[in-house]
Order: structure tokens, then sequence, then C-alpha cells
């Protein structure tokens, strides 16, 4: 997106937020799921070992990683000059339920202690370990005990690692999948050296006070974690795809025309499982929805009237769709599940050059449709985010227009409105201030109802190399915040389809991208997973250029200087004096010229165009209305007589089939002549 937009809404929450974002830092940890060489070795001692005076305190903060069945391994070893190991160990072992266990040279020492798993899973837990030199003993402070062991000290130098190390005869490659953040040392009540763990990236780890900089070697860096996507799974299916998320199991489902693929967020598994009840073929603007309560998942097509129920024990659905006549009336609907009436609602859509403001509900204990007549004032719309509530669901935005016809001055909306189950009623929240660049929504909306807050993935639909861009936002008020960095996104209108989802029990954000490729029918399915809470955009991302076919490149560049001396005998400049008014004391009024431009095109640079207004009008042009507008205008003053529909199909639509080239160039076309109508002149293009 552009920089003043990243800039203008980067620091518009409220301070209050900043407390939850700073937990969002440490270091993780790879264990036994990867092999020994890839597995995580912090040494905060990479140069020499740290020495100290009398008695001095270890202290971290420690979690485990969830979903990993194998937490075996070792947390910290220092290695004194004596050649003594000093090791705090998780063991695995079911029959003890001390599984901290504090190993002295090559024996079990009388420390051991236990924190249940599960608030390890969920939450940080402080450590620390005293080597109290006067009384000659270790004490170990954990989960609001301690406990102590003999132990004399002849020196005071230590090597101290966390996780794996390669240090001579000491080198260990068991690691837990764990986190650590916030190391200290600490003499005489004070701190003498800290390690936040906070970095971003790269291997050097530092330190705060004196410098004494660590080094690890394979680091999960958790604040980027917290900031970067991480593409965890990219796979292609035969035909059409939808998707789903049951967040209870962390599982998220993605329907295929013979297939159920589940992709688990935890495991990072991929599982198959093929349809006992035969290929379910699935149609262009179909969605899947997973109803926690009922532990069912669903699939439905708007334009037939038709949910299909699937039955994972027996892997069938109960339905299948027919052979449509014409294509869905319904692109990317929104679609949420009340339990205040058991019912499925979904909510505008696009199709047949028409935006929807329909709701049409299928009730399902009678197993009925009804398209509902809502009161309040809604814009028709597609390519809107929406998030469910109890008593109803937010709807974010879209693209629209007020009629509803595609034709008639369509453009971005940035209302938030919520639809009341009960009421059946429609009501505006706010509306978001029109940002430097346009954008569009996601499908889906993550509502934090403890917060009043949502998240949302917004992306610039004017342009075919996208990008989607988390925002978090309050639902009481129009402000937002970019979080995270950008994902890439091919956004090529109804073959496009983005959503997101969160799962509660691993905090983590999972965003979907299916790209559909008409030519061979397959569908590109890409996930990606971002740990929350989300960390503030570092900075503004670039967006991807639109870069025209090479083919009409070659065309278009050696009649561009031809075509610039045609346009330039259309454009007219008019000079407008403004008279201003004197001020008290001047002697004369001041003549200000202010120059104005109507009815022009400028075709070096970027392009421009303004209406007969004096109005800049450049902005209703998409990336294809620009190559449209410029493919004719060049054949019109090269030949005198404009491009036939083969041609322009050969040039911009040579990819398609038949009819979705003729329904592109059809649907392109009425837009150009909407935009043009603004200006004197070219009626004739």
């Amino acid at each position: 997106m552009g920089l003043k937009f990243y800039t203008a809404f980067l620091l518009v929450l409220l301070i209050a937020s900043a407390p939850v974002y700073s937990q969002s830092y440490g270091l993780g940890f790879a264990g036994h799921e990867v092999v020994q060489d890839k597995r995580t070795a912090l040494d905060l001692s990479p140069e020499r070992p740290l020495c100290f005076d009398r008695s001095f305190e270890l202290s971290f903060d420690l979690s485990f990683m969830p979903g990993y069945a194998d937490h075996f391994g070792y947390i910290f070893r220092l290695i004194d000059q004596e050649k003594r190991n000093i090791d705090l160990i998780y063991d695995m072992s079911f029959d003890e339920n001390k599984h901290f266990k504090l190993i002295v040279g090559d024996k079990i020492s009388d420390i051991a202690f236990d924190i249940d798993t599960n608030k390890l899973y969920k939450n940080w837990h402080t450590l620390k370990l005293k080597f109290d030199v006067d009384r000659q003993e270790l004490i170990m402070f954990a989960d609001g005990k301690y406990y102590k062991q003999k132990v004399s000290f002849k020196n005071n130098c230590y090597k101290i690692f966390l996780g794996a190390n390669n240090y001579k005869d000491f080198s260990v490659k068991d690691v837990p999948p764990m986190n650590i953040k916030d190391v200290r040392i600490t003499e005489n009540d004070k701190v003498s050296y800290y390690w936040p763990l906070d970095e971003k990236g790269g291997t050097k780890v530092t330190e705060k006070i004196k410098g004494k900089d660590g080094l690890v070697i394979n680091p999960i860096w958790i604040k980027k974690m917290h900031h970067d996507w991480e593409l965890v799974k990219t796979f292609s299916v035969k035909g059409l795809a939808s998707v789903a998320l049951n967040a209870k199991k962390e599982s998220l489902y993605v329907v295929t025309e013979d297939s159920l693929i589940t992709y688990n967020v935890v495991s990072n598994g991929l599982s198959y499982m093929g349809y006992s009840s035969g290929k379910q073929r699935l149609f262009a603007g179909n969605q899947s929805i997973y109803d926690a309560g009922a532990d069912k998942l669903f699939n439905f097509y708007i334009d037939q009237k038709l949910v299909v129920d699937f039955n994972f024990a027996n892997k069938t659905w109960d339905k299948n769709y027919i052979t449509p006549d014409v294509i869905t009336n319904y692109w990317h609907p929104n679609k949420f599940y009340s339990a205040v009436d058991s019912s499925l609602y979904m909510v505008g859509g696009y199709g047949q050059y028409t935006y929807r403001r329909s709701i049409e509900r299928y009730h399902f204990p009678d197993k009925k449709w009804t398209t509902i007549k809502a009161s309040g004032d809604f814009t028709p719309r597609y390519l809107s985010a929406l998030g469910a509530v109890k008593d109803g669901a937010y709807i974010l935005g879209g693209y629209g227009s007020a009629t509803g016809q595609q034709i008639l001055n369509p453009k971005n909306i940035y209302d938030l409105n919520f639809y009341d189950v009960k009421h059946k009623t429609f009501k505006k929240i706010f509306e978001l201030a029109p940002p430097a660049e346009e954008f569009a929504f996601a499908n889906s909306m993550v509502i934090n109802e403890k917060e009043d807050t949502y998240f949302a993935l917004t992306f610039p639909n004017n342009s075919f190399n996208s990008s989607l861009q988390l925002i978090e936002g309050s639902l009481h008020s129009p402000t937002y915040k970019l979080v995270g960095n950008s994902i890439p996104y091919p956004f090529h209108d109804i073959y496009s389809f983005a959503d997101l989802f969160y799962c509660p029990a691993s905090k983590k954000f999972v965003a979907v991208v299916l790209f559909h490729e008409e030519k061979n029918n397959t569908t590109s399915v890409k996930v990606y997973t971002l740990s929350g809470p989300p960390e503030a955009a570092y900075a503004a991302s670039t967006k991807g250029l639109s870069w025209k076919p090479a083919k009409y490149l070659l065309f278009l560049l050696p009649v561009l200087i031809i075509t610039g001396l045609v346009i330039y005998r259309w454009k007219r400049k008019r000079f407008v004096k403004v008279k201003l008014q004197p001020l008290v004391d001047e002697p004369s009024a001041v003549e200000t010229v202010v120059e104005q431009h109507e009815n022009t095109i400028f075709l070096f640079g970027d392009l421009q165009l303004f209406d007969k207004e004096g109005e800049d009008i450049t902005k209703y042009f998409s990336p294809l209305l620009r190559e449209l507008f410029l493919v004719v205008l060049v054949y019109t003053i090269k030949w005198g007589r404009g491009i036939s529909s083969e041609k322009l199909t050969e040039i911009l639509w040579f990819d398609k089939t038949a009819d979705s080239a003729r329904n592109n160039r059809s649907v392109n076309i009425a837009k150009l002549k909407v935009i043009l109508e603004k200006m004197d002149g070219l009626s004739d293009l």
C-alpha cells in the first residue's frame, strides 16, 4: 500500500493497547520436530566465560510451544572452569510428577519440580536459579516455590547455554520446543546482564547493560512470528474449492470436488479424505462454513437454494448440486451461522453485473430458505468482511453501488454496519475515512468482543498483483492500525478469494488465499499463519506493480510518441484569475494564477484524465480499464476505425474461454463508457 496510507494510520489506536504488544517477543527453540542441525542453540558467553565476584542469580521466563508430543531436553546448561555442568532438563517420564530436574555433574540433584503443562502452554513462567556462594548451595525458584541443593563452588566463571550447544565434550542436541525471554543475571540485587531476546531477526542476541552480546543458531524470533505471516502450506486441487475453520480442533477444511483436505494449524499436518459418496461437483460462488455447535461442515450454493451436509463418519455429502444454466448471481457473499434462530445467513454478493443487498436465510430445523427483507440503509456490495457475534454480525466495507447496478458509479465502501438477527435491521455504526489507496476486504473478520475490536484483511482491488494487509480497528470509532506485514494476493475479481480465521487456543490467525485458473480448471491454495497478538507494522510495504503483457507493451511503445502528439491537439489549458480581497492596510489586491485542466488527457508519465469540469477521473480506472482505454485509443488514432472485438480479445483476454472473454469485454467496455461520458469528444472511443 501507499506510504501515505501507512503513515496516516500507524499510531491511531490508544496507548492503552501497548502492554498487550509488549509481551510479543522472545526466542523460540526448535527441538525434536526438526533434524539435529536445525535445532536452536543460544550461547550467552560466546567469547569467554562470564565471571562473578560472589553470589549471582540467573533468571528467565519460560513457556512451551503447544502441539508437540515430545518436550524432553535441555533448557539450559552451565559449565564452570572445573568442567562441571549444571543443567536444567525437562524429563518426559510419565511415572513421575516432577518433570523438571536439575543435574549437577553426572548426578540428578534434589531439585525437582513440576509446572502444569497447560499453564506452560498458555503463560510465561519465571524461573530463577541462585548460586549462593556464601552458603555453598543452589536455590531454584519456580511456580511460587523454592528448592535447595548443597553444592561446592571452587570458581565462579561459567559458559552459559540455553537449548542445544556444540561446546567441546558438553555438546547436546536434545531441546524441548520452548520459548524463552528476559534472561537476566543479578548480583547484589542489581541486574548485571540483561538479554531481552526481543530481536526481529538475525543471530546476534543483544545484551543491554554491558554489551556482552550472545549468539544464536536456528532462531525462531517470536516478535517476527507476531509480525510476519508464514506461508505454511501451498498446494493445488482440481476444480473449484472453498474453506472453513473448525476453531476448536484448529483444523482448516478445504472442500474440493473429490476429497476433504484438512490442515491442522498446531501440528502443521495435512490429511486427505476421499468422498465415499462420489464426486461433489462444486460451482462458482459456492462457500463452506463449519457449525461448532452441531460439529458439522456445510457447503452452500445460493443460486440453487441448497445447503449440503458432510458426514465425517461415513465420508459422504447428503446432496449433490446440478449443473447451473448460468454463472452464479452470488460471487463473494458473506455468511454466518446464528444460534439465535439456528440459521445460516448469506449477505450480499455480486453477479450478472449487479451488486446484492439481499439476505438469504436457511433455517436448519425445517430446512427452508427465506429472503429476509431487512430495514435500514445498506448499500449493495461484495468484497466485504463479516464477523459474527451472538446477536448478529458486523459487516465492514466492500465494493458496490447505491443502485446495485454495476454500470452506475460503483465504488469502494468503508462503512461498518451491524445486522441484528432478531429485529432484521441494518444499523450503520460509522464510516472509515477513505484511504490514500482504495481497498476492499477479505471475506471474514475476527471480532474481539472483550476488547471491542476487530481484525480484517484489506487489499487494493484495482490491481492483479495485490496484497493482503491485516488491520486492527475499533468497533465504536473509525480508527484502525496496520498490524503485521503483507501477504501477496493475485486479485482477479471472481477468480480470487481470501478469508481470515482465528484459532483461540494457539492464538494464531489463519489467512487463506484461493486462486482459480480457468484455463486448466485448478485452484491454488495457500495457507498463512500469524501469531497473535499481532505486532504493529514495522514500516510501509511496497505494493506490487501490475505489469502489462509483454506483447502489449511491445505493441504500444512504438506508437506512444505519435499518440502523445495527437492527444496534445485535444488538450486545452485554461488559466483562471482568482482575485483575493485586500487585507487591512494593504495597498492593493493580489492576483493568483491557478492552472486548471479541463477535458484533458496526459499520456506521458502517469496516465491522467480530467473531465469537462476539470476533475481528475484517473482514480476510476483500474489497471485493466487503463489497458483497454489505451488499446482502443491507439487503434483509433492509428487506423481511424477503432479495434475489432476479436483483436481486443486476442490482446487482453487471450487466456479466457470465448464466453468468459465476451463477458469480461462487455463488462469492462460498459465501465469505460460510463467514465468517458464525463469528457467531451470521446464518444467514438
